[in-house]
């Protein structure tokens, strides 16, 4: 059976991320973009890893060019973009397809472990989070219009488990 710590993602700079050294962990996984009307979520995700790293979260973010195209830049010009703009310090990923045939294999599964509404697969836009508790099971989806700072009690909830 797979499990979210059986991915090996790649890091922004090409290289693998065995998700496995998270185990134990709350995660929020975000599928990111630079020119999204959300893209000032930057600033949410990165307070609350700011907030609770310490108590054991970690914000991972998968840029993505299938919405509008509002991710066109390479790696280095997403990174300077995040940490120029938003001071972010959590793990940027290289940039992926979260829908179709050639979606990320870490995305085909979140999708199956947490639909969205009316049973959808699909992630509709950009800032779309999944949640994950420390046993590795994705709790909870949310849309790309909810703040990070809106899931603050969500986390703390896993956190506290």
């Amino acid at each position: 059976m797979t499990t979210l710590y059986d991915f090996h993602p790649q890091l922004a700079d090409g290289s693998e991320f065995d998700l496995g050294q998270l185990q134990g962990k709350v995660l929020l996984i975000v599928n990111t973009a630079s020119k999204c009307g959300f893209t000032p979520q930057y600033n949410g995700l990165e307070a609350i890893h700011r907030q609770f790293k310490a108590r054991g979260l970690e914000v991972l973010a998968f840029p993505c060019n299938q919405f509008g195209g509002q991710e066109p830049g390479n790696a280095d010009e997403i990174g300077a973009f995040c940490e120029k703009n938003y001071g972010v310090t959590f793990p940027l990923f290289a940039k992926i397809d979260v829908n179709g045939d050639q979606a990320a294999p870490l995305f085909k599964y979140l999708k199956k472990e947490a639909p969205g509404l009316l049973g959808s697969k699909a992630i509709k836009w950009n800032f779309t989070k999944f949640l994950v508790g420390r046993d590795g099971r994705v709790a909870k989806r949310y849309a790309p219009q909810t703040r990070p700072e809106e899931i603050v009690s969500d986390i703390e909830a896993l956190l506290a488990q």
